[in-house]
């Protein structure tokens, strides 16, 4: 069985433990970079990462970008949505099949 993480601000994430993902609280983008590390190293297949703290540590996120594991998603955090996590889904398909599938006609 695969390990399932997730990080970010306590508020966002307390409500995984619930479905039984592991959860790891980060207060700055020290603890976050760190966090996201130690999670691989150990193992984890899936790290949920809410987009404020993702947006502290994208150079860090995009080392594992191009690894089968961990895969890495962005969720919004309990202040809404970014829009981050919706660009990072956009490059990988947009690199995956060579054009923007998901761009919206106006």
């Amino acid at each position: 069985m695969h390990k399932i993480a997730v990080m970010g601000d306590k508020d966002s994430i307390l409500g995984f433990k619930a479905i039984g993902f592991d959860i790891y609280p980060t207060n700055n983008k020290n603890e976050a970079a760190s966090t996201l590390h130690s999670l691989a190293d150990d193992g984890y297949a899936l790290i949920y990462i809410t987009e404020n703290s993702a947006s502290e540590i994208m150079d860090e996120i995009s080392k594992y970008r191009n690894r089968y594991f961990p895969a890495i998603i962005l969720i919004p955090g309990s202040t809404g949505s970014l829009g981050i996590g919706m660009k990072f889904v956009k490059e990988s398909i947009e690199k995956a099949v060579g054009a923007d599938i998901l761009a919206q006609d106006d």
